[in-house]
């Protein structure tokens, strides 16, 4: 049981930090010192909101996972 749990883990962490690098757009240090876009708004629309809304699933399916496997090991 633990093994699968394991393994689990690791392919919800694996596609977790893809989805996480694909969304990462103006991320660069220009952004973080105010070289960004600040005051634009933008609705998430079509893909861009999946992948929003996949990764808040991911993340709670990660913990799930994560106490999970504290709790039968």
């Amino acid at each position: 049981m633990k093994t699968y749990l394991y393994l689990a883990q690791i392919v919800v962490a694996i596609t977790l930090t893809a989805l996480v690098l694909l969304q990462a757009k103006d991320a660069g240090l220009s952004s973080m010192f105010g070289g960004g876009d600040m005051g634009v708004y933008k609705t998430r629309r079509g893909v861009e909101k999946t992948m929003f809304n996949s990764t808040i699933v991911l993340g709670i399916v990660f913990l799930a996972l994560a106490l999970g496997t504290a709790i039968v090991s």
